[in-house]
């Protein structure tokens, strides 16, 4: 399915068409404590379609995507009597877009919905492309199906009152995107200052056309993930591992966060492995260092590192470790397994490079 991406500082009128064009049954808006609270009544004011929705609401954070609390949701679906001609519309970050996602995928084998992600992260990433899911048994996303919403709504005026760790976790799959795309690409995101409170609206709204442009062009190719797609796993073999070990410290980090840093380590993996050039990575490392701080490891926590990156969705099998890798910004390679033994080396270069 093609997803259509609207550009809009016009949410509520965008939703209004969208609608009238899809004819649901009925509609559905879930949202979370976040969203609810600061986004919600705005749509409210701006969108008939809205304001005659069911509100579902979810608790904020990734901890609630979880079966618990898909389970409510169908049982809101259901107790409302929603129809498989029903619609869902799915207002938050990339919680909401994931979980509601999979809601839309599964009840009733399938019903029609929409994303108007709220985050710089869930416009980049979660809300584009079609992956929806939840966290299982420890591990992130560890169950889902690809379901792309029919329309997506990316809109800058959300993204005014996030704060600087927020934009800045939506920002590291911008990286991500650049990486993918070209070194021009990625020194101007380097240039852009992201946490300015005065920064150019129009010129971020261009970063993240061009940034979703990336991702859309990778999905159309392979809707599935069964070859390029996997271009879009850049940072996060070691990222989500990252991410995972920070939770079971009890000192969560933003996902965003994992993925700058994972990216560093992954293109320290490209250097050692493919040629990537090693002053771009220095020099990026040093960026990351500086805007994102460090995620700090020591060589104690590698064998648990590697452990759950053999859990990655990505491996053949549970004694292959596979990874995207890049020759160069724009040229990738795909289907890379790794050793352990490589990779610790890597870690022993990205605590040097990050100054732990």
């Amino acid at each position: 399915m093609t997803q259509n991406i609207h550009y809009t500082n016009c949410a509520g009128a965008a939703i209004d068409g969208i609608v009238g064009r899809m004819t649901p049954s009925s509609i559905f808006v879930i949202t979370d404590s976040n969203t609810a609270t600061f986004v919600l009544p705005k749509l409210v004011e701006q969108s008939q379609s809205i304001r005659t929705a069911t509100q579902i609401g979810i608790p904020a954070g990734d901890a609630s995507k979880n079966a618990d609390t898909l389970q409510r949701v169908w049982h809101a679906l259901s107790a409302a009597r929603a129809s498989r001609h029903a619609l869902i519309i799915n207002v938050g970050g990339g919680v909401v877009t994931d979980l509601g996602g999979f809601a839309a995928a599964t009840y009733k084998r399938g019903i029609s919905c929409i994303n108007v992600p709220t985050t710089v992260l869930g416009a980049v990433d979660a809300a584009v492309g079609g992956k929806t899911g939840i966290n299982f048994d420890g591990y992130k996303n560890q169950v889902g199906a690809f379901y792309p919403a029919s329309d997506v709504i990316v809109s800058s005026v959300f993204f005014d009152t996030l704060p600087v760790s927020e934009k800045l976790s939506g920002y590291a799959e911008m990286f991500k995107h650049g990486l993918l795309d070209s070194d021009e690409a990625v020194r101007r995101l380097m240039i852009f200052d992201i946490t300015a409170p005065d920064h150019n609206a129009a010129e971020l709204l261009d970063l993240l056309h061009r940034s979703v442009t990336v991702k859309e062009n990778i999905v159309k190719q392979d809707p599935t993930e069964k070859g390029i797609r996997k271009a879009l796993n850049l940072g996060h073999t070691i990222g989500h591992a990252f991410e995972e070990m920070a939770l079971r410290r009890h000192d969560p980090i933003p996902h965003g966060y994992a993925v700058a840093w994972g990216l560093v380590a992954e293109c320290i993996l490209s250097s050692m492995l493919q040629g990537f050039d090693s002053k771009l990575l220095h020099t990026f490392a040093e960026y990351i260092r500086d805007i994102y701080g460090v995620f700090t490891i020591t060589c104690d926590d590698y064998p648990a590192l590697i452990e759950l990156m053999r859990q990655d969705k990505k491996n053949l099998n549970a004694d292959a470790i596979n990874f995207t890798l890049l020759r160069a910004p724009g040229d990738i390679v795909t289907d890379v397994t790794i050793d352990p033994e490589t990779i610790e080396s890597a870690l022993d270069i990205y605590r040097d490079l990050m100054s732990i």
